[in-house]
């Protein structure tokens, strides 16, 4: 490649990281002007939730974030703390944007942000209650093992997971050791590997869940099986919508986005996680009177 070729490469990423950046100081500005969200869908990671999302966005009274490529979220309640209030409130609509969705269709639009590590994050919940005690807090819940496989398959694929599905498991421990207990005393850290490797971890979905059953009024979650979300995605779209108290809209189709089947997990290693998880999702099952169709 000629030395032409590489800036003609180069000029427009500049360019358009320029532009980002101008968009990115003018939300901060303009802060003020942005009402917090209204709702978050917190997890769980590998369950639905890019799907949920965009199907949400195809509501005409759900704005995306602001920029525009800011597709799902900010991460400020796990990754981005340390930035403030205001650098948060930038992602979002103004109250003027707002007004005219409102005026075009008749009703109250509604704004949120899907970030699954916010319900795995051991500071989030009480952080999201202390800015917004009245937002209302989508989970979708996969069967842990699924999710835990589909997990390593997303990380294999991106290049971050050197170790086979077994293996990763058995690192868990030791790659994520003190990983918690850092968050909890330093609010502005963040841990890539307590994100990355918490393979397992992450299915033990009750003991993540209880500081937001803790923080908010349980008529503000709406716990959702990805299962559901999956098999009968109209009926599920329709319920989250009236959870959100958004006009019932149909969608022309309902695609699975950011899919990573879980075929070809072995038996072996499948059936230590269903035995582990066994007394974890009876426990959930019974705190939120839910039942689960999961091995």
């Amino acid at each position: 490649m000629t030395v032409k070729d590489r800036i003609k490469q180069v000029a427009p990423r500049h360019a358009r990281e320029g532009v980002r950046g101008l968009l990115v100081r003018y939300g901060e500005r303009t802060s003020d002007r942005r009402p917090l969200p209204d709702f978050l869908i917190i997890g769980t990671k590998r369950g639905g939730t890019t799907s949920l999302w965009r199907y949400l966005l195809r509501h005409p009274l759900v704005p995306r974030l602001f920029p525009a490529w800011n597709t799902k979220t900010s991460h400020y309640f796990e990754q981005n703390w340390a930035r403030g209030e205001a650098w948060y409130r930038s992602h979002f609509p103004t109250q003027r944007q707002r007004d005219a969705l409102e005026r075009r269709h008749g009703a109250a639009c509604r704004v949120g942000e899907a970030a699954p590590l916010y319900m795995f994050h051991p500071l989030a919940a009480e952080r999201v209650h202390t800015l917004m005690p009245g937002a209302r807090i989508i989970v979708l819940l996969r069967d842990p093992v699924q999710r835990a496989y589909s997990h390593w398959k997303e990380r294999r694929t991106e290049g971050t997971e050197p170790l086979d599905f077994a293996a990763a498991l058995a690192a868990e421990a030791q790659r994520t050791a003190g990983e918690r207990d850092r968050l909890i005393a330093e609010p502005d850290y963040h841990s890539t590997a307590y994100d990355w490797y918490s393979y397992r971890a992450r299915g033990r979905y009750l003991e993540h869940l209880e500081p937001w059953l803790r923080h908010f009024d349980r008529r503000q979650l709406l716990f959702v099986p990805s299962e559901t979300l999956y098999s009968e995605p109209a009926a599920t779209y329709g319920r989250v919508l009236d959870f959100l108290r958004l006009p019932p809209h149909e969608l022309s189709s309902y695609d699975v986005f950011n899919d990573r089947p879980s075929r070809g997990m072995d038996e072996q290693v499948r059936a230590e996680l269903s035995a582990y998880y066994r007394p974890y999702n009876a426990a959930l099952a019974a705190r939120l009177g839910m039942s689960f169709d999961w091995s």
